[in-house]
């Protein structure tokens, strides 16, 4: 069992550990000022030029998928709780086919750039466009919360960096990383990246199960029974109940935890807007299909990844290193590579921690483009400017926006570092769920669905949403929790969405049976056509 880098064991190394982490960081900012030279007009800046191959946004929409939540959360998340950890894989992977079955391809036809695109085609324009991008921006921070905590987790175990101080400083480098991203590359860095990044994550993670699977004999059982027996827990670590399932909150707890993760997928803005990025809605559908694929393979990998930290690493050691498990994943890696001190170790916790952050930087920075382009294109463009403005003036607030966005990321994210990273995407899921995923929905399947419904159901679910994190056990009333000196947990479920999604569907549907707007047939029969069959899309 090796001891967390961070307690100082491969020190020796460290010079080694850092410039290859560097030289991975430096390849990917070589690929976004390429890519951002070629970034021309608003069509590339938000969507790539719709120039890339479904093979290629495939590999994308996998990228900005398999975040650091997927790699660094589900399997400290595995490790410390063993089977109820994997039941963010399960719930991950699931989510995907109804992104596919009921989004993908109308969400391509219907809209050019935002999500808000989409509902103003029948909807009244400023109201929904304020909504829309309001919401965009909420889910967005959210989900960048995770992904700070995750690097400021992995760069401070690479550093050998244990204070406070520290990683407030690595949450502060990597959100200007995050915006020098963006701001330079736009669309088709943020997508290169994103492919590069799938790649080398994808490579990475099958050379650690090779590598797990190879200690224990090729033998999974022998690998759960170590896992087990290093856990401390015995039986109970592979069965249902460890983290869900005691009593009844945590049942409650479980089924809201699944319920955000299989409908969040449809609702999250940085994936939406990647269907904007191919040319047609075959190879939006085919995009999909190629990622369902690629995640598909890589949450079946996580079982080593976790399992393989609790045998190898063990709990204690994972917890030492940080206290959410959010290392577990690079000291496995080191672990397997030869463990502390040795040369092999060093090279592998590097690479795959290079990969990690890699994962950040791309997630993040697709992230920051989603939230920054609603605000430029709907709120600003299209809401204050009424549009009355240049591409130019629009890229130019996009950038803007992503400055602003990426300062509020950072400040969230230093105070969040106690927080298990998949725990925190979880939270982005149901707010994404709660909000946007209702009025998708019933603007492209609901003749009836009026602007008022539209607005109950995205201000409705994001403020009940937003309100019920506020007053969990996530925000305060443990140690663990984002101001674990105060108590205002009121709400017992760490996940609302048991309570947010079903209420943004109820609002939506009463908003529009309240509201006095007779929506038009003709908008809604066009738009129906064009989810369709493409007809008339962009």
């Amino acid at each position: 069992m090796s001891l967390p880098l961070a307690a100082g064991a491969a020190s020796d190394h460290r010079t080694l550990i850092i410039t290859l982490f560097s030289v991975f960081v430096a390849a990917t900012l070589g690929i976004t000022i390429w890519a951002g030279r070629q970034t021309k007009d608003a069509t590339d800046f938000y969507a790539g030029g719709r120039s890339f191959t479904g093979f290629q946004n495939g590999l994308a929409i996998s990228g900005d998928y398999m975040s650091a939540a997927s790699f660094l959360g589900i399997a400290g998340a595995i490790a410390l709780f063993g089977y109820d950890g994997f039941l963010y894989s399960i719930g991950f992977l699931v989510a995907w086919l109804v992104a596919l079955l009921l989004v993908a391809e109308p969400l391509r036809n219907s809209g050019r750039f935002t999500m808000a695109d989409v509902l103003a085609h029948r909807l009244k324009q400023r109201p929904v466009r304020t909504a829309a991008g309001t919401s965009t921006i909420v889910v967005s921070i959210f989900y960048l919360l995770a992904q700070m905590v995750g690097a400021g987790a992995l760069v401070a175990l690479l550093l050998g960096a244990t204070g406070e101080g520290s990683r407030r400083w690595i949450i502060g480098l990597v959100g200007l990383v995050m915006v020098l991203y963006v701001t330079i590359g736009g669309m088709k860095g943020t997508t290169w990246v994103q492919i590069v990044k799938a790649v080398m994550l994808i490579a990475g993670t099958l050379l650690i199960t090779v590598l797990v699977l190879n200690k224990v004999g090729w033998n999974v059982s022998t690998l759960l029974g170590r896992a087990a027996d290093a856990s401390g827990k015995g039986k109970a670590f592979l069965e249902p109940g460890l983290q869900y399932g005691k009593d009844g909150t945590s049942k409650l707890n479980f089924i809201s935890l699944g319920l955000a993760l299989v409908l969040g997928t449809a609702g999250l803005p940085h994936i939406l807007i990647r269907f904007y990025t191919v040319p047609t809605a075959k190879a939006a559908r085919k995009s999909v299909n190629w990622a369902i694929g690629i995640i598909g393979a890589f949450y079946l990998m996580t079982i080593a990844l976790g399992f393989g930290a609790a045998a190898l690493v063990g709990p204690k050691a994972i917890i030492a290193s940080n206290e959410s498990g959010n290392t577990a994943a690079p000291l496995l890696a080191q672990e397997v590579g030869g463990g502390a001190g040795s040369t092999g170790g060093a090279v592998l916790l590097a690479v795959i921690s290079a990969v990690a952050f890699a994962t950040i930087l791309a997630v993040v920075a697709g992230l920051t483009l989603a939230s920054s382009a609603s605000f430029a294109h709907d709120l600003w463009a299209n809401v204050i400017r009424k549009g009355r403005t240049s591409e130019k003036e629009e890229i130019l607030t996009a950038k803007c926006a992503a400055v602003v966005i990426g300062a509020i990321s950072i400040v969230l994210g230093i105070f969040a570092h106690r927080l298990n990273a998949a725990a925190l995407v979880a939270l982005a899921f149901a707010v994404a769920a709660s909000a946007n995923l209702p009025t998708i929905l019933y603007s492209l399947f609901w003749k009836r669905f009026t602007t008022q419904g539209a607005l109950w159901s995205i201000y409705g679910g994001l403020v009940s949403s937003v309100t019920l994190v506020i007053i969990s056990p996530v925000v305060s009333g443990n140690p663990k929790a984002l101001f674990p000196g105060m108590s205002f947990d009121y709400f017992p479920l760490g996940n609302p969405g048991l309570v947010s999604i079903p209420l943004g569907f109820l609002l939506g549907w009463l908003g529009s049976l309240l509201s006095k707007e007779q929506p038009d047939p003709r908008k809604y029969a066009e738009l129906e056509v064009r989810a369709l069959t493409g007809h008339g899309a962009h």
